[in-house]
């Protein structure tokens, strides 16, 4: 039995867990989500709300993950497991609806990328990207439940973003995770520098710039603009995942658990701030080329990376295929790194409570989430995302971290966690930090999911038919749900808070 627990896998380096959970949080949302949002909520106005929520609810809830996952030594199904047996259903809710919701459309997005970096060597997408996008490339079916075509294309580039995920997931902890975030992560870096200081000597790059940053200090009286700051850094830290719980049982007893979570969350926030200086130089010099005002050609989420930029990307000048190559390829890596992260979060899970191979469950894994994505290749696939989407980041995400603070600081007592930390960690948490959790990041959620509920029953979302929402979102909640508590329970071959013995 020791011997099972002993050889938990870990990381090599420091800076290999440090890059692996950066990678996990940044992703595709930090380039096209964030800066729209700083856009539409006061500029840099909402740098305000977006940093407070940073540090009353960001950090607090990295440093819970990161000190559990190491204080436990397992994934969250483990962890939450070693706090109450009646706990572990909730980290096989949150690594289920994970695993089998947001990755398996996740990576289509991933795929739409890829195609879209093979598309920038000729500018395929012509003189008019929109039509290209929803009409000629994805062929948007008129709704949900018309199921239409598997896009062929679509299939061939999934099944190469399935290959690299299991091929990573494959050979390991050390030789996988840690080794291709080595790479990836400088890479990203690298080539947002590229574009950003690129795009910054663009003709209309101030005037973009501007409008992205400029600080509107009335937006800051209305409510909505606080709960989508604290919605994005919930969301774009990857809490709630499972993921850094499992990150961090790879750590070596003696971690800088509070260091870390600062490191992260910070690296991660000012990546998005920084990328977003490159997204607003490229749609300024848009609007001065077309002679139209910069919000007639601001678009949100897959409109901004789809259409508007490759627009944009048109427009350019000189070496316009080398600017969308860039594009397009740190869009495809932000969204490996993440994707990685996820399946690694069921892996461990798994591994963790029935002890089968790794390499048995990876490939398992792969298959079966290559084959639940393809849904998401069809004419219906961006209808199925959005619904889906939707439903499990604004309910699913939100209502686990809810119970995940309420488990840890009540049935637990963050105290206890509160040593752990403080007797491996330099810097230290106060009580304070047990307030956050206990009382202060459940209450914020709350209100994001009260504000969530008010909006879908106030009109259907998106404009959907009221049954494609059952079925294709709260369905899948709860289906996942469903999995959940019949994985939880079955027997443990080691029961999980052995391994806090060794």
């Amino acid at each position: 039995m020791s011997q099972l627990v002993h050889h938990r896998a870990q990381w090599k380096t420091h800076i290999g867990f440090l890059l692996a959970a950066i990678g996990s949080a940044i992703g595709l949302g930090n380039i096209w989500r964030f800066p729209y949002l700083c856009y539409k909520n006061g500029g840099g106005a909402f740098l305000i709300p977006y940093f407070i929520a940073l540090f009353i609810v960001g950090i607090p809830l990295m440093i819970l993950e990161v000190g559990l996952g190491h204080k436990m030594r397992g994934s969250a199904p483990a962890s939450f497991a070693t706090i109450n047996k009646h706990g572990e259903w909730l980290g096989w809710w949150q690594i289920i609806f994970v695993m089998f919701g947001i990755v398996l459309y996740y990576s289509v997005v991933i795929s739409w990328c890829l195609n879209f970096f093979f598309f920038s060597f000729n500018l395929s997408w012509g003189v008019d990207p929109n039509n290209f996008f929803f009409k000629d490339f994805l062929v948007v079916s008129s709704s949900p439940l018309n199921i239409g075509d598997v896009r062929t294309q679509i299939l061939f580039s999934l099944t190469i973003v399935w290959f690299l995920n299991w091929f990573i997931e494959f050979v390991g902890v050390q030789k996988g995770l840690e080794r291709a975030n080595k790479f990836f992560m400088p890479l990203l870096f690298i080539l947002v520098g590229i574009l950003v200081f690129w795009s910054l000597g663009f003709p209309g790059s101030k005037q973009g710039l501007s409008v992205y940053l400029k600080p509107d200090f009335s937006r800051l009286k209305d409510p909505r603009v606080w709960i989508d700051a604290f919605s994005q850094i919930f969301f774009t830290l990857s809490l709630g995942f499972g993921i850094m719980i499992a990150y961090a049982s790879y750590l070596p007893k003696k971690s800088q658990i509070v260091k870390d979570s600062i490191v992260i969350s910070f690296t991660n926030c000012f990546f998005s701030v920084f990328a977003g200086l490159g997204v607003f130089s490229v749609l300024g010099y848009m609007a001065k080329a077309t002679s139209q005002p910069l919000e007639k050609v601001v678009s949100q989420s897959l409109g901004l990376a789809f259409v508007a930029f490759p627009k944009a990307i048109s427009l350019l000048p000189a070496f316009s295929h080398l600017f969308g190559v860039l594009f397009f390829g740190s869009l495809v890596i932000a969204g490996l790194s993440s994707s990685i992260s996820i399946i690694e979060a069921f892996t461990s899970g798994i591994v963790d409570k029935f002890h089968y191979p790794r390499r048995v469950v990876v490939s398992v894994l792969c298959v079966a989430g290559f084959s639940g994505s393809i849904i998401f290749t069809t004419q219906a696939g961006l209808l199925w995302l959005d619904i889906a989407d939707h439903f499990l980041t604004q309910y699913g995400l939100v209502i686990g971290a809810i119970l995940e603070c309420l488990l840890v600081g009540w049935f637990y007592r963050t105290q206890r966690l509160r040593e752990h930390i403080n007797n491996i960690s330099s810097l230290k948490v106060n009580r304070g930090w047990d307030f956050s959790v206990r009382l202060l990041i459940p209450l914020v959620l709350i209100i994001i999911l009260i504000n969530s509920l008010i909006k879908e029953f106030s009109s259907p979302y998106g404009g959907y038919s009221v049954l494609s929402l059952i079925l294709i979102g709260r369905d899948w909640l709860i289906f996942t749900l469903f999995l959940a508590l019949i994985v939880a329970g079955r027997t443990w071959k080691i029961e999980p808070h052995t391994r806090l013995q060794h």
